[in-house]
């Protein structure tokens, strides 16, 4: 059993789904009447974006890129495309997913590729957001919370693909990942 390995829970089940809610809710009726594609980034972010997605009313398509930057429990700054978007986004307005927002320089990349196959639109949803880690920057437009920088795994995020089952957010004791 991996809890023991959890100093803190931050985020219950209960605030997640919260969370997820207030933001599908939004997003809802941000893009009524338009072409919304959905992109989760995994893996880290595969739970919220099915959450999420059941938690948006309108209609969406839903799509996943993969991308890797970690080793272990640091970034490493240098950033992979493991699987990219197979169809054209050309007119739609995408809605990136991500589980937590760190660095930036993931999704900063993810944007600047993205943003040359011309969507209408390009925005982020997380469901957390590490602002004091931050190296890029970027326009976060819908955020579940914002928290400290702390190596949190649960709810889809991992260390060393392990803890993704944790229907909660917790924070990794150091001896853990240090």
């Amino acid at each position: 059993m991996l809890d023991c390995d959890i100093e803190q829970v931050l985020f219950s089940e209960k605030d997640i789904d919260s969370a997820v809610r207030r933001m599908g809710e939004q997003i809802a009726c941000d893009y009524t009447e338009k072409d919304l594609l959905v992109v989760g980034v995994l893996k880290g972010a595969f739970v919220f974006t099915a959450d999420l997605v059941r938690a948006i009313s309108i209609p969406l398509d839903v799509d996943f890129v993969g991308l890797a930057s970690y080793k272990g429990a640091a970034s490493s700054g240098h950033i992979v495309m493991t699987k990219g978007i197979d169809r054209s986004i050309k007119g739609k307005h995408v809605l990136i997913t991500e589980g937590v927002v760190d660095t930036g320089r993931t999704l900063s990349y993810l944007l600047t590729v993205l943003s040359q196959r011309g969507p209408a639109s390009l925005a982020v949803c997380t469901l957390l957001d590490k602002p004091a880690r931050r190296y890029a920057p970027v326009a976060i437009a819908y955020r579940g919370y914002e928290i400290e920088d702390h190596f949190i795994v649960g709810y889809g995020m991992d260390f060393r693909q392990n803890y993704r089952h944790l229907p909660y957010i917790g924070v990794l004791k150091k001896e853990i990942y240090g």
